[in-house]
């Protein structure tokens, strides 16, 4: 069965969010002044892992304009446009981005059910703090992997704001980073 994996790049502060949007993610954001190698392998190694990306619609606009035209050595490129990715949304009727299929808010737990009985390899869920806090609601998420990056922004989209229910989590492990990065991995905790 798979494991739904949210990861997510995080300021010590807890905002998620690159305040410079697609057009960040394209041209380097604040997470890109943190370059560590070995948070680079981590998160070669975490996609290489994975089958399938579910997404929320933001992330996935900006996924989708930048990832297309990029190209690496390493196979990240054509791993993240080619794998299966599903986009959840209430307001795209159609998802252009290779392998990429539009799955409705209201249709998300059905989905995801049927994603983790599917295959052996992850389902990853970047970005996307809005469909993370409906996830987290709905109690379908496995893992939190967190890179926490040395620097605070004061404002921003928090990965937890605005949550009902609170999340129990254990910490599974931490990496700290010669950046002064910290690769946090935390299991949900279910009652």
């Amino acid at each position: 069965m798979r494991k739904l994996a949210v990861t997510e790049f995080m300021t010590l502060d807890g905002v998620v969010e690159d305040p410079g949007g697609a057009e960040g993610f394209e041209h380097g954001g604040w997470s890109f002044k943190f370059q560590d190698p070995e948070g680079m392998r981590f998160k070669l190694d975490e996609l290489m892992a994975a089958d399938v990306q579910l997404l929320g619609r933001v992330t996935y606009e900006a996924f989708a304009a930048a990832w297309p035209k990029m190209r690496d050595d390493a196979g990240f490129a054509e791993k993240m446009n080619g794998m299966e990715k599903y986009v959840v949304s209430s307001t795209l009727t159609e998802a252009t981005w290779q392998n990429s299929e539009v799955v409705h808010p209201n249709d998300l737990a059905a989905k995801v059910a049927e994603l983790k009985a599917g295959g052996d390899g992850d389902i990853l869920v970047a970005g996307s703090a809005t469909l993370v806090r409906a996830l987290a609601a709905l109690d379908l998420i496995d893992e939190y992997r967190l890179m926490v990056f040395p620097i605070a922004l004061g404002a921003g989209k928090r990965l937890f704001d605005g949550i009902e229910t609170p999340v129990t989590l254990r910490l599974a492990s931490a990496e700290p980073l010669a950046s002064g990065t910290q690769i946090l991995t935390y299991a949900s905790v279910r009652d």
